[in-house]
This record gives C-alpha cells, sequence and structure tokens, in this order.
C-alpha cells in the first residue's frame, strides 16, 4: 500500500517518509507530523520495497522507520536507502531493541534509534536533531551499547593517543544523549566550536556519525557505564 503526497517546490519544511506495516502507526505518526509548521509528510510506504522506492523518487529529509517490514525489512531497506540518497537521515521507530537490530541498523547507516514507548515529542524532536547532522539514541539503546561494549586490549588505543581533553569530554557528553546546543551551553563554548571539536573526532576515531563515535567510545574505553548512568535514569 502507498499513500504519496506531492512533492515538495521547495524545502521550506522537512521531507518526512513514512515507512511502517500498520495502517494505524502511519496515520497516527502522520497526524502528529501534520501538526509541526516546520514538517510535511511527502509519503507513506507499507514495506521496505516502497520505503526504498520512495526515498529515491522524492529525497526526502528524513525516513522515519519499522525494523519488521514485508519484502524489505528496515535494516535491509536503511542499507539501500543510504546508497542511493545518503542525504536522506534515518530515524528507526520501533518496539524492538534486540542486540542485531540495534546494531545492525546502526552499522547500515540510521541516525537515530527509537522505541515506540517514547512520547511524541521526543519524536518531532529527534527529526529536527538528525536533519541537523545529530544522531538520537533511546535511553535503553545507549544502556545495550554500554553493557556489551568490549574494551579494546590494553596499550593498544589510548584515549591520551587519540583525543584531547576537550574532545574526551565532548565526547561524554554525546554519549548522554546531548545536543551540540545543550553541550555548548554546559561547556560555555559556542556550538560552532562544538561541531569543530565533533569533527575532529570523527577524524581521529575514523567514524562518520555520532552513533558510530559513541560506539568505538565504549569499544576503545573511552566512554563508560558511568558516564551515563545518571542520563539511563531520567
Amino acid at each position: 500500500m502507498l499513500k504519496q503526497a506531492g512533492k515538495l517546490g521547495t524545502r521550506e519544511k522537512l521531507a518526512v517518509l513514512i515507512a511502517d506495516d500498520h495502517p494505524l502507526v502511519r496515520e497516527a505518526l502522520h497526524q502528529a507530523l501534520d501538526g509541526e509548521r516546520d514538517m510535511e509528510v511527502v509519503a507513506e510506504a507499507s514495506d521496505g520495497e516502497e520505503a526504498v522506492k520512495l526515498a529515491s523518487e522524492l529525497k526526502p529529509d528524513v525516513v522515519v522507520m519499522d525494523i519488521i517490514m514485508p519484502k524489505l525489512n528496515g535494516i535491509e531497506a536503511t542499507g539501500k536507502i543510504k546508497e542511493i540518497a545518503p542525504d536522506t537521515a534515518i530515524l528507526i521507530l520501533t518496539a524492538y531493541d534486540d542486540d542485531e537490530y540495534v546494531l545492525g541498523l546502526l552499522d547500515a547507516g540510521a541516525a537515530g534509534y527509537l522505541l515506540k514507548s517514547a512520547r511524541g515529542r521526543d519524536l518531532v524532536g529527534a527529526i529536527r536533531a538528525i536533519r541537523s547532522g545529530e544522531s538520537v539514541l533511546h535511553p535503553k539503546i545507549i544502556a545495550k551499547l554500554l553493557k556489551r561494549a568490549i574494551i579494546a586490549p590494553d596499550g593498544e588505543h589510548k584515549a591520551s593517543d587519540l583525543l584531547s581533553g576537550r574532545e574526551s569530554e565532548v565526547l561524554r557528553l554525546v554519549a548522554l544523549g546531548m545536543s551540540n546546543r545543550e553541550i555548548a551551553e554546559r561547556l560555555f563554548l559556542s556550538q560552532r566550536t562544538i561541531k569543530a571539536h565533533l569533527t575532529n573526532i570523527f577524524n581521529k576515531l575514523n567514524v562518520a556519525s555520532r552513533s558510530e563515535a559513541i560506539v568505538k567510545g565504549l569499544q576503545w574505553g573511552l566512554v563508560t557505564l558511568e558516564n551515563t548512568e545518571d542520563r539511563l535514569q531520567d
């Protein structure tokens, strides 16, 4: 099933594609996002193949996608969409938080991962955040990554050899789920400076997103459970 709106003549609003195999979920999401002045749902798809086709045609700013869908699942569809529309940000909205899904979707290029238990304002905020280049991970997902992270052998990677003190601090705040604005306010720096630090972090860790930086930071011991436990209890 396919429901498509007219293409946007300009991008004054964030163009959003919804991909979910449940009609009621699509309808609820459509209604929620239509109430936002800076967003417009340009299409709906009920399976992964439709999502890929529509993303190729419309090049939406954001795709809000479920994991379990017919024809192509969320991981497969995410990978294909990032190949044909690399500028499109993908937000996973699902009831599933199994390890294989979480890691598979982050590897495929998803910029955000929210559980369907999240509040409506969290979804809207997440869409805006990933479009601005930030990543969004539900606190339970961060906890899952933290608990399964494997620290590299001693001497293979040292924080002092990789990141400066300020960069390490920024990475820890990123792992807390803080936005660039929140980090800037916490450290009394400009958002431009925070973006520069993130660029340096990405280059030094050889990653392309905040999600990848968190994962690698966990693997190399640059981020620990103690860094984030207070946030996870909110």
